[in-house]
């Protein structure tokens, strides 16, 4: 008899282990589903906050989330209410599933369920139902067989993205964006609850629609965690107190020029990581609808901020709003190509000041000038005779600008923006001297950079989005740049604005087409740009009236003050125009005189070389040209009315210098080297 019993129980044990043996390999053999949910496209700002989100392909809102960035209290309220014995269970709770049916059976209708929170994973990621003996079946099994290839961890990771939430919410984190406006790091009790509560019938309790099934549903959740001892009877009250939020929030669509520049570059990426701050940018935003809110209905804005220290651009405003109506507010004004103006102007003193063709105290001449058949005029259709060429630039004439233009060449110019980063489009790639004046196509993002320099004392460094920034080339000398910086912190603000000392410029196209302001402290640097996206005219549009305001309220939500501008390079000549070498008192117009025979040229030593001082002072040599000849280094005069072809000059030590030399008839040659240290 005994040995009848134990042929039983071996019989048993052997038929169990072939039905778990058969059943280990029915959920070996389980087809899953993909495990990588696609989630929303995210920029996010220097701070990891979210800019702008882009909709999955099926239309849905899924910003990916991760349990380690979701607060620890709505987790353990979920798995409390869910599924109690998640961490424990392998995919399927046969207990939760026997009191599940012994209670149907009782009752004569379903009283609780007995998914696991894997399951409800399992059915999430096949869009399966819930109804069917057939579906349950599957979703036991992929349950079963994600626990074999996941974690815990992961598995609820899969639920946090995938719940969910009413509408085309899916996920926890766009249902806290969605209807508390926030990341979920930190629920109080009653969203935390209400969050558990949506996902097991998303339409019928949404808080937005349906409030009141909301607050029953979230009262229960709140119920069962103080029976778990999450949350203790007071502070379920007062959660109870809380209101259902009836409306839900736009996702944020802060920079959408900038987020879809940063989606079409690597379309693959679902996270862009950018350096625009979020506060600002919302601000800034806000302050371009304002600033064309009472104007004509085609008026658009563009702005943008960067750190000129760094290259970071800190705010990006593409339009007024991101729209297709009258404004054309979907056109990213920032990289579309539009006359300068005369905000080319402190480029044009700049490289002039470098050449040693003018000097801030030099006298120029406004008066009626034709070079070669070009007769530019002023704006205003007047002229001031004699000027200072501090004045000139304060005034933004035309004529001293064109003149210095005509004397260095206009492809002197171009080539200080390309230096500068600015890729110009030039109207049937002829350059004249009407891009002096704005004739050459730019982007305010194009501008900024440039500005930038010019603020960072002539040395260029690509403005950014993204990454570390590269060291830059020098566009100008640090002299050069400090004296432009000097004439155009003299400016007096617009009618309003804060007395400082910002240094800016303004301009406005050929036919009031283009509004611009630019300016700069001692740290960051701002664009403006206002005009019409079409490039139709805007009458009676100036730089000065309609773009300098919203620069310096630009500034005023950026910060409370200005960082001061720095102090003159030690190599800075300050002195009256009675003062300067007999060269640099009087400019000379010499188109004619750049192709006579006799200009000087320095024959030593050649540009670009690299060269040793002897005894602290550098041997250089002129060709051709009338002495007496001054020489300049960096701006700054180094030898005056020195007759000698060669010339010891003193040089401040190791380093790149701009050397120029003037003839006695006001004609001038460069070169640039790079002094090697001792």
């Amino acid at each position: 008899m005994r040995a009848r019993w134990f042929l039983a129980l071996a019989a048993c044990l052997w038929l169990a282990a072939l039905a778990r043996d058969a059943a280990d390999r029915w959920v070996a053999a389980t087809v899953l589903p993909p495990l990588v949910p696609d989630t929303s496209v995210e920029v996010l700002d220097r701070n990891g906050v979210l800019l702008r989100a882009f909709l999955v392909e099926d239309g849905r809102w899924r910003l990916a989330v991760d349990p380690a960035s979701v607060d620890p209290a709505y987790l353990a309220m979920l798995v409390a209410y869910e599924d109690r014995r998640f961490h424990a269970h392998p995919g399927v709770d046969l207990r939760a599933l026997l009191r599940a049916a012994v209670q149907a059976a009782w009752n004569g209708r379903v009283v609780s369920g007995g998914s696991t929170l894997t399951m409800q994973v399992a059915r999430l990621l096949e869009n399966g139902g819930t109804g069917q003996v057939s579906g349950k079946l599957r979703q036991m099994r992929v349950a079963l067989a994600l626990e074999r290839r996941l974690s815990k961890q992961q598995i609820l990771g899969l639920y946090l993205n995938l719940a969910p939430f009413g509408g085309n919410l899916e996920g926890v984190r766009s249902a806290t964006l969605a209807y508390f406006g926030k990341e979920p790091r930190r629920l109080t009790p009653a969203e935390a609850a209400l969050l558990v509560a949506i996902p097991q019938s998303p339409g019928g309790r949404r808080p937005d629609r349906h409030p009141d099934q909301a607050e029953a549903a979230r009262s229960r959740v709140l119920n069962r965690a103080v029976g778990a001892g999450l949350i203790d009877a007071d502070q379920a009250a007062a959660a109870r107190t809380e209101a259902v939020p009836d409306r839900r929030r736009p996702v944020p669509a802060l920079a959408p020029h900038l987020a879809d520049r940063m989606r079409a570059a690597d379309p693959g990426l679902r996270r862009h990581q950018v350096t625009l701050d979020a506060r600002l940018q919302a601000r800034i935003e806000t302050l371009a609808a304002e600033a064309v809110a009472a104007r004509p209905e085609a008026l658009q804005v563009a702005i943008v901020i960067a750190d000129h220290r760094s290259g970071e651009v800190l705010a990006s405003v593409g339009s007024a709003a991101y729209t297709g109506d009258a404004r054309q507010g979907f056109v990213d004004m920032t990289s579309a190509l539009r006359s300068p103006g005369s905000t080319l102007k402190p480029l044009i003193y700049a490289l002039a000041f470098d050449e040693g063709l003018a000097h801030p105290e030099t006298l120029l001449e406004d008066r009626a000038t034709d070079f070669g058949g070009y007769a530019p005029q002023n704006f205003d259709r007047t002229f001031h005779g004699t000027i200072r060429a501090r004045e000139a630039l304060q005034l933004s004439l035309n004529i001293p600008a064109v003149a210095l233009t005509d004397a260095m060449g206009p492809a002197r110019l171009l080539a200080g923006l390309r230096r500068a980063g600015v890729n110009p489009a030039i109207p049937g790639n002829q350059p004249g001297l009407a891009v002096a004046l704005g004739g050459v196509g730019v982007t305010l993002n194009d501008m900024v950079q440039l500005y930038a320099a010019l603020a960072r004392g002539g040395v260029t460094l690509p403005l950014r989005v993204t990454g570390t920034g590269t060291g830059g080339g020098r566009l100008v000398s640090a002299t050069a740049a400090w004296q432009v910086a000097d004439i155009l912190s003299g400016l007096p603000p617009p009618p309003g604005a804060p007395e400082n000392r910002l240094a800016y410029k303004t301009g406005t196209s050929y036919g009031h087409r283009d509004a611009w302001a630019i300016g700069f402290d001692g740290r960051h640097v701002i664009g403006v740009w206002m005009g019409r996206a079409d490039g139709s005219p805007v009458p009676g549009a100036f730089g000065g009236e309609l773009a300098a305001p919203v620069l310096f309220q630009a500034f005023n939500r950026l910060k409370p003050q200005l960082d001061p501008l720095p102090p003159p390079p030690p190599a800075t000549l300050l002195v009256s125009n009675a003062q300067l070498p007999a060269p640099l008192q009087r400019f000379r117009p010499r188109t004619a005189a750049f192709q006579a025979a006799d200009a000087p040229r320095v024959a030593f030593p050649p540009d670009g070389a690299q060269v040793e001082l002897v005894g602290g002072a550098l041997l250089v040599r002129v060709g051709g040209g009338k002495a007496p000849f001054t020489w300049l280094a960096d701006g700054r005069p180094v030898a005056v009315a020195t007759r000698a072809r060669d010339t010891l000059l003193d040089l401040p030590g190791a380093g790149f210098v701009t050397l120029s030399v003037i003839d006695a008839t006001g004609q001038s040659a460069r070169t640039q080297v790079r002094v090697l240290p001792p």
